[in-house]
């Protein structure tokens, strides 16, 4: 395509982009506040938004302007960066889904409304690079860069992740109003420049036959798929109907018992669009013995699964898997492929039962290639096994420490700590490390170090060694709380009050101790203005109630107007078809997920025993992502996860050839 020298460029759109933004920004804010204010269901998400309201704009702003400007420069704005080390993951649980939930609704609301001017947008773009056929990535100012920006916005509102992800879909519809407007603006430049029509043709070379199988399924979405069976009884039906008078016969009459209908079937399954043309080769040479095959296994033509069918399923499924065509992970299969088709061909009468070995022998050999991938991450995916622990060695490790600090000489705030941050420390290094590893014990061990030093030394020699282990020991508890980032007023607190108590005992004076509740001070015990002045405030602290002294309340979570999030979520068919479809994961598998704002293709390389971690890995070997199963569910109720199977190669082959055929009359 050939741009005109006056036509707009990718860096004139852009600007125009950044020159519409305080607009952008100011239209948002006013519409999302005007749906939220006057209706009841929302109350709790307008409180909420209230207090994100006076910085929204520079929240949305300060997200969207450094996208903008990459795309300026020609770069994928939303690219996704490779991890920093490989033996570390980050884990998407059911609130980083959520988010990708959320993104994907808004995602879909601005293409709804926007639908001529994304398709003009992403053709012009391809344009620009010389791309035939464009894809969504190729335009730099898609919808996933205004509803990445907005989710950034709303990661400062006071709500929980439920209630950010509702106020994400309550905006999704003034961004889309507003990016339409912007949209609008830069189609005007294109058609200004007179492009649309070149724009508008660019990347339509579509295949009849691929055309035709989106047609078809787009009228037949909610339709059940037609089974292998269904066709072949249709077949008989079509041969036993009488022929109308001067119609005329067909010159190979369709017969379900092979022959024409095995052939059209096959030949649909060679045509299909999704088959890399080494994939295809590789199943041409396969139809001979399933022809072979033919002849002698009648359920062939009427068992959808069939192990010959699920064998042409799973070879193109994970072919399909590849964009690269010359991936040496895929040239590694199709060399195996080779040796198995090859005996296959060879046999003068294959069997089922040899379909079905080749079957396992694919299913172990991918397998066994997506663990070896997993193998970098194995320090991470160890701890991801560790995971699963944490909730039981909490509880266990808090329950043996509060009986080995029961009649310990502690303060109330030091004992608290002990029992809830240091445990916290305790476990986080099991879960990192290991059980028994080094770094757990060192921490274990720290508890009866400075329950030691806080009791007074005998002798001059004790309190100088105890001077000088004092700084290892504050440095190794530094690194423990830094472990699990406890907050640094509250570190810095504890601190400082265990500097209080040492500096005491290097004085000569006793640790302070909490003073039972009811039981005053021994008859002529004396304090010091210090002691005095650390007493009262201990009995000050000790009658408030600690839920309302401690902890910062969650206003969102007081009894409110419920926010239903999903619909039919507890229905007891959703959920059994949920749990049907977990069942079904296996490593090798290959899956289209929305993660990170776009849709990507990756493999499940682990899962560990439970099967509440799963470890994907994408095409790029560098690209993994560790996702528990409730965030999995997440996307799937969503529709935001699909195996690359689902839609079977023999199902669109059977689904095609049943709408040629048509309706007997």
């Amino acid at each position: 395509m050939n741009i005109m020298p006056n036509a707009p460029t990718l860096q004139s759109l852009v600007d125009e982009v950044v020159a519409r933004v305080p607009a952008l920004s100011l239209a948002v804010l006013n519409e999302t506040h005007d749906e939220l204010k006057d209706k009841p269901q929302y109350h709790q998400l307008f409180a909420g938004w209230l207090r994100e309201r006076p910085r929204f704009v520079n929240d949305f702003e300060s997200s969207l302007r450094p996208l903008l400007a990459a795309a300026r420069e020609g770069k994928d704005p939303l690219q996704r960066s490779a991890p920093v080390r490989l033996d570390t993951l980050s884990l998407v649980d059911e609130k980083q889904a959520l988010q990708d939930v959320a993104i994907a609704h808004v995602v879909s609301v601005i293409e709804d409304r926007s639908r001529p001017e994304v398709h003009q947008l992403g053709n012009f773009f391809a344009a620009l690079r010389g791309i035939a056929r464009p894809l969504k990535n190729d335009n730099p100012l898609r919808p996933a860069l205004f509803a990445q920006a907005l989710n950034r916005a709303m990661q400062g509102v006071d709500l929980d992740p439920e209630g950010r992800y509702a106020l994400m879909r309550v905006a999704a519809q003034p961004l889309a109003n507003a990016v339409h407007a912007i949209y609008g603006a830069l189609c005007q430049q294109m058609r200004e420049a007179d492009l649309i029509n070149m724009v508008a043709s660019h990347g339509a070379g579509i295949k009849a036959s691929e055309q035709r199988q989106r047609q078809f399924a787009n009228t037949h979405a909610t339709a059940l798929p037609t089974s292998l069976d269904t066709l072949a009884r249709r077949v008989d039906e079509y041969n036993s109907r009488p022929q109308r008078l001067g119609a005329s016969l067909p010159t190979q009459p369709l017969t379900a018992s092979g022959g024409d209908l095995l052939s059209r079937l096959y030949g649909q399954i060679l045509a299909d669009p999704n088959l890399l043309p080494a994939v295809k080769q590789l199943l041409a040479r396969l139809q001979v013995a399933v022809a072979r095959l033919a002849q002698t296994d009648g359920s062939l033509l009427r068992r959808q699964d069939h192990p010959t069918w699920q064998l042409l399923n799973r070879v193109s499924a994970h072919g399909q898997a590849f964009e690269n065509p010359n991936d040496e992970r895929l040239r590694e299969f199709l060399g195996f492929m080779d040796a198995q088709v090859q005996q296959l061909v060879a046999s003068p009468v294959p069997t089922a039962l040899q379909f079905q070995q080749t079957l396992n022998a694919v299913d172990q050999q991918i397998r066994q290639h997506a663990s070896q991938r997993s193998e970098r991450s194995a320090v991470a995916l160890a701890a991801l096994e560790r995971e699963q622990q944490r909730g039981d060695w909490l509880k266990l490790l808090r329950e043996q420490l509060k009986e080995q600090l029961a009649d310990a000489p502690l303060t109330a705030s030091l004992r608290k700590f002990l029992l809830s941050s240091w445990v916290e420390v305790i476990v986080q290094a099991m879960v990192l490390h290991g059980r028994d590893a080094p770094e757990a014990q060192s921490y274990i061990e720290l508890v009866d170090e400075l329950l030691d030093s806080l009791q007074l030394p005998a002798t001059e020699a004790q309190r100088e060694q105890f001077r000088s282990r004092l700084p290892g020991l504050v440095a190794r508890m530094e690194q423990g709380m830094g472990s699990i980032a406890m907050d640094a007023s509250k570190r810095q607190a504890i601190l400082a009050e265990l500097m209080q108590q040492h500096g005491r005992i290097l004085r000569g004076l006793p640790a302070l101790t909490e003073a039972t509740p009811g039981h005053p001070a021994k008859a002529g015990q004396e304090f010091s203005p210090e002691e005095l002045l650390q007493q009262l405030l201990t009995e000050r602290e000790s009658q408030l109630p600690s839920h309302w002294a401690h902890s910062q309340v969650d206003r969102g979570h007081l009894p409110t107007v419920p926010v239903s999030l999903y619909a039919g979520q507890d229905d007891d068919k959703a959920r059994a078809a949920l749990e049907t479809w977990m069942d079904q994961l296996q490593i090798g598998n290959w899956y289209h997920l929305f993660l990170q704002s776009q849709w990507m293709t990756a493999q499940i390389a682990w899962i560990s025993e439970s099967r509440q971690f799963f470890l994907f890995v994408g095409q790029d070997a560098d690209e993994r992502h560790s996702l528990t199963r409730g965030a999995i569910e997440q996307l799937l109720a969503n529709g935001l996860i699909t195996a690359l199977e689902e839609e079977s190669l023999v199902q669109r082959a059977v689904t095609t050839l049943m709408q040629d055929l048509g309706t007997p009359t």
